[in-house]
């Protein structure tokens, strides 16, 4: 089916002193590799003289991991690190890491009883992924004793300096409001 709009700017070339419809173009052909290699040099030196490659991050630097071998997935670790993404990790490697900060974690929680609730968490998601419903790599992370890391918890807790003090509940914002705490 022909586009109106086009047989009307085919009539008005045809009406304007043009001699039919023009030909439309394609991409070049180059009929060797030196034609091409030539033709995409000349398209560099141009692209450099109109002062597109000027001030691209990272010019003058070394280029990164190009002593590193080749991974066909480079592209994709680089965005993870860059946007700091998590849960991107098969199981397995997410309860590693999160294992390994485990200790900061606990530290961030104010009460006993979330503490607790974030061992038990874990714990119910270790034994899930040691049934290997989700496949990848095996699961080597250990079950926490929630009794052992909750004692642990309240050692660190008590060597702290008593100057961070626990935050007060807020209430509902109208309260906040009216007392001008917002």
């Amino acid at each position: 089916m022909d586009d109106p709009r086009t047989k009307a700017a085919q009539y008005r070339a045809e009406h304007d002193g043009e001699q039919g419809p023009r030909e439309v173009e394609g991409p070049p052909r180059w009929t060797t590799r030196e034609e091409r290699v030539s033709a995409v040099e000349a398209s560099i030196q141009v692209a450099i003289r109109r002062g597109d490659f000027d001030n691209l991050p990272g010019a003058g630097k070394p280029l990164e991991g190009i002593d590193k071998p080749h991974d066909p997935d480079w592209w994709i670790r680089q965005k993870i690190e860059r946007e700091n993404l998590t849960g991107l990790a098969p199981p397995a490697i997410q309860l590693r890491n999160e294992h390994r900060a485990m200790e900061e974690t606990l530290d961030g929680f104010w009460r006993e009883e979330d503490v607790r609730e974030h061992l038990a968490e874990f714990n119910k998601r270790v034994k899930y992924a040691r049934m290997q419903l989700q496949g990848g790599p095996p699961v080597v992370t250990p079950l926490h004793d929630i009794d052992e890391d909750v004692r642990a918890w309240r050692e660190r807790r008590a060597a702290k300096p008593a100057s961070d003090p626990e935050p007060e509940p807020r209430g509902s914002w109208i309260r906040r409001f009216l007392r001008g705490t917002t």
